[in-house]
This record gives C-alpha cells, structure tokens and sequence, in this order.
C-alpha cells in the first residue's frame, strides 16, 4: 500500500543571499513554527501563523559568519545563542552581547579572546564545532562546545569535548560533564519535559555518539548509550520515544525515552526494495536509511532512502509506523528532491532543488 503526501503550504526561506544557510525550523513557545536563517551578517526568525504565512520577522546581528559556528533561537524568539568556534554568546534583537562563555577552540589547540584573533588564520578554515539548544521552556540551555572553559586552564593533549548545562539569562554553568566525543558537529533536541535534552554528535566516518542528559534541578545525568552509533533524528509530540538512524545507515529504530530502550526497529535491506532503477546485476547495492527524518504523530515516522536512490534516480520517501513491519511508500504530487524533516504533529517538510523554498507536507485521504 502507498500512502500520498498532500501539499500545505510552500514557504520562501527569509533571505535572498544565495550563500546564505539553508533555513530551519523551530517551534516556539506560543506553539508557533518559526523559520530560522542567517547569513555571514544576521539570523532571520520569521513566525508563521497557523496556515504557515509568514507575520513578522526578527533580526539578530551575527557576531561571526555562518562557517564559524551554529545557533540556537529561545523560545520566545527574544535571544539567539551563537555556538561559535571560541566562545558561546547570547545576543538580542539589539545585537547587544547579554553573555558570553569562551571555551577551547574547535580549530587549534589554544584560547581565543575574540573572534578576529583567528577569523583570517588558514588553520581555522573549516573548524570543526558544537551546538546549543534551549529547553522547550526556555528555562534551560544546554551547550555541547570544545572543552575547558576558559577558567578551567589551557587546552592539551587530553581536551575533551563538552556538555553544559547553563542559565540562559546570564550564562551562569549549572552543571558540565565528559560528552566523551570527538565531535565535528552536534544537533540537540528538545524534549518535551524542560529537563530532558537529547544530542547528536557527529564525528564524521568515525562515528556517531548520542547522548541524553536528565537534570534534577542539582546533578545532570547523562545515558551515553555505549557501543552504539547512533544519529538522534526526532523526539515524538508526547515525549514518548526518540527516533535514530545507524551510523552505517542499515537501520532505523524508535527508542523509549524513559529507558533508552529500543523497541521497533526497520532493517534497510529487509524491508526497502531495491531502486526500480538500479542495476539488477549488483547485489551490493541496496538503500540506506538518510540522516534525517521525524514524527508525524506519536506511532508513525516519515524517513527517507535519498542519499543513496539518487545514485539511481529519483529519491524516495517511506511512512513507518511503530507496529507495522514494513514502511509504506509515499506519493507526492510532484519531484521532491531533498530528505524528510519534522515539522511537529502531522506535518514534515522538504526542500526545493535549490534549497531556497520549503514545502510543508501532510498525510493525504487513504
């Protein structure tokens, strides 16, 4: 059985400089999606009203450009942490600095006090780096950088990457723990409960360590879900499970947020058939799970097989629900290009070829 996507609404990423970064998505605290983008002067967030029409746009001025580092947008859309190459940084709408935390640089093994200390120095090109991510609340922010603080003594041989626990209205650090990775880029996602906030730590072919974190209010607990490679994706609406693909990408599981506990898993060459396109004389090739996908409601995921269909034609898109022991296809109305991504209960999004639109999709009539 195929199951057809229906076209919501098709939205225009905020800025026109072709160079700019894809846009994203985040949720607000009101409930509203926000698109979030930035280019090498500033971070656009545009709230969307219930029909996925732009309202307003709010603009932060970007202390470093787009290859130094990520950025996280709090809930209510009043601050923008910028998870940068030296240091974390909150900014307003104002571009006033409320805080900043330095760190050890991602790029080289020293300690900057500014960014034009390095912003022109060939061995910071292509930095690796962390991320930041606000609770839902906006109580909490949690950041995964290049340890030690600045305070904790020089960086050596025996640096290690980080996991903060911080206050986002002064920075203050409420806890800080071995994220035991060697990262070249992390994502968080938010869990529904304030405390709770799981990361994804890329480190290239090496690997791909998770991490979730648990905060009492006094000590952060961390489940590093040892011996596993596994890319976070999604948290479903509820909270209840947390979705990964493998490193290797052959396998795609939904997990019990309150155990770790894996309970359904898709194995790729057992339940995707081979590209009608691809060659029927090589039985080495078969699909592969994408890094990206999400819920589209508590019990069912959408993912899909695109890195690897595109050797052969065009990329496709699975519906997986949590009890059934095959994915179904999904029929879109036209060429979608690009992976899945969540865009919260029952609706995901693709990007157009160019990356400069966005496509909200949902479930169509069975």
């Amino acid at each position: 059985m195929t199951r057809t996507a229906r076209l919501v609404a098709t939205l225009d990423a905020p800025l026109p400089d072709p160079d700019a970064a894809p846009a994203t998505v985040c949720r607000l605290r009101d409930g509203r999606t926000a698109l979030v983008q930035r280019d090498d002067r500033e971070v656009v967030v545009q709230p969307l009203d219930d029909a996925f029409r732009p309202v307003e746009r709010i603009r932060f001025p970007a202390p470093w450009t787009v290859r130094f580092g990520t950025c996280a947008v709090s809930p209510d859309a009043d601050v923008v942490v910028f998870a940068g190459t030296h240091a974390l940084r909150a900014v307003d709408a104002g571009g006033a600095t409320l805080w900043e935390i330095r760190h050890g640089c991602w790029g080289c093994p020293e300690t900057h006090g500014s960014f034009e200390e390095y912003a022109t120095d060939g061995r910071h090109t292509y930095p690796e780096g962390g991320s930041a991510g606000f609770s839902v609340d906006g109580s909490l922010l949690w950041a995964h950088i290049r340890g030690p603080l600045a305070e904790g003594g020089e960086p050596d041989a025996q640096s290690v990457d980080e996991w903060l626990l911080l206050t986002p209205g002064d920075g203050r650090v409420l806890a800080r723990v071995d994220a035991q990775a060697a990262a070249a880029g992390s994502d968080h996602l938010p869990h529904p409960d304030p405390r709770q906030m799981g990361l994804s730590i890329g480190e290239g072919q090496d690997g791909a360590p998770m991490r979730w974190g648990r905060w009492d209010g006094e000590r952060l607990a961390v489940e590093y879900f040892e011996g596993l490679d596994l890319a976070l994706l999604d948290v479903s609406p509820s909270g209840a499970h947390f979705m990964t693909v493998s490193h290797d990408q052959d396998r795609l599981a939904l997990h019990d947020t309150s155990t770790g506990t894996q309970v359904a898993e898709w194995n790729v060459e057992e339940c995707v058939p081979r590209h009608p396109g691809s060659d029927p004389e090589n039985d080495e090739v078969w699909p592969a799970w994408d890094w990206a996908g999400g819920f589209v409601d508590d019990t069912t995921v959408v993912a899909g097989t695109v890195w690897q269909d595109e050797e052969w034609g065009e990329g496709r898109h699975w519906l997986v629900t949590r009890d059934a022991s095959r994915p179904e296809p999904l029929v879109y109305p036209g060429p979608v290009t690009s992976s899945p991504a969540a865009l919260g209960p029952g609706h995901w999004y693709t990007y157009g070829e160019d990356h400069r639109t966005l496509s909200v999709w949902t479930l169509g009539p069975r």
